[in-house]
């Protein structure tokens, strides 16, 4: 079945920072944040202290995927420019997405850089507290001001905008202010990470999440769902919200995404997307939908 992974990383250089500080890197995949504790960033069979280009594609090609959509984060560090130049050296497999800290004092040179010069076309915004804006900034509005500046930006440069908002129960965590703000930005596209990340056991909270949510300009990425249910394959659970998410939302609005490298920690690239093809919840029509053609709908266009 043809695929198209809309969720994974690059990483230059491990360089992170989260609510634990700094993040180094220590070889075979592994990181330290200045609090001391130790990650598996990344698995150690595709990178010691990053994870490049060539690793990627091979990846893709090994998996039938024909294309990705990097995406950036402060888990591993912004790869702005290491993302972008990926994307020249495979046109034809890479989309860069850029991002940014709104609260760069000279944030309007990176924007006029990654978006205007470079021409980057979609824009990547982490805000969870765990490692990302609202890690080392006090609590950020999703519907205030510094978001919608955002927002506004992403409209005017008519980018797509990925958003993480984090785990159900942070302060990062505002499914009613995230509706309202995308309410008023309808000539946007809005692709909201890891179905709103829910956990073991949360359907009632999903349900709730995607009636606030549902609304057409409004995409979901399903990348993680294996790791964040906590569930062996073949991930019954994260079935079932997927399942429940186009019974809502429709055939046309979830993505398929393997989150690699990170998400690898917790399955295997196949067994990323093995999980719904071989599933009896969902028709072929829903699995090609899934998987590649609300995808291809969106980014085949964006292609070098």
């Amino acid at each position: 079945m043809k695929k198209i992974d809309v969720h994974t990383h690059l990483i230059e250089n491990i360089c992170g920072i989260g609510s634990e500080g700094e993040l180094r890197p220590l070889g075979n995949g592994k990181a330290i944040y200045a609090s001391g504790k130790v990650i598996q960033l990344i698995p150690a069979e595709y990178g010691d202290k990053g994870l490049t280009p060539e690793v990627l594609t091979k990846v893709l090609k090994e998996h039938d995927v024909e294309f990705t959509v990097c995406l950036q984060g402060n888990y591993s560090g912004f790869q702005n420019i290491y993302t972008y130049e990926a994307s020249l050296k495979y046109p034809n497999m890479i989309i860069p997405a850029g991002t940014y800290d709104p609260f760069f004092r000279n944030k309007h040179l990176i924007i006029k850089h990654l978006f205007e010069d470079l021409g980057i076309k979609i824009l990547k915004m982490e805000v969870s507290n765990g490692s990302g804006l609202m890690a080392n900034h006090p609590t950020v509005d999703l519907d205030g001001e510094v978001m919608h500046e955002v927002y506004q930006m992403a409209s005017e440069h008519k980018l797509i905008c990925f958003i993480d908002i984090g785990r159900p129960g942070n302060n990062c965590y505002q499914i009613e202010a995230l509706s309202r703000a995308i309410k008023k930005y309808p000539e946007m596209t809005f692709i909201i990470c890891h179905l709103t990340a829910p956990q073991h056991n949360q359907m009632d909270i999903l349900e709730e999440n995607l009636k606030l949510l549902n609304l057409k300009n409004i995409y979901f990425d399903i990348a993680s769902l294996p790791n964040n249910t906590k569930q062996a394959y073949p991930f019954y659970e994260a079935q079932s919200y997927i399942r429940k998410a186009m019974d809502v939302m429709g055939i046309d609005k979830i993505l398929w995404g393997s989150d690699f490298p990170n998400g690898m920690n917790y399955c295997s690239y196949k067994e990323a997307y093995t999980y719904l093809e071989e599933s009896s919840l969902f028709t072929t029509e829903e699995k090609e939908h899934i998987l590649y053609k609300n995808a291809k709908a969106l980014f085949g266009g964006l292609l070098k």
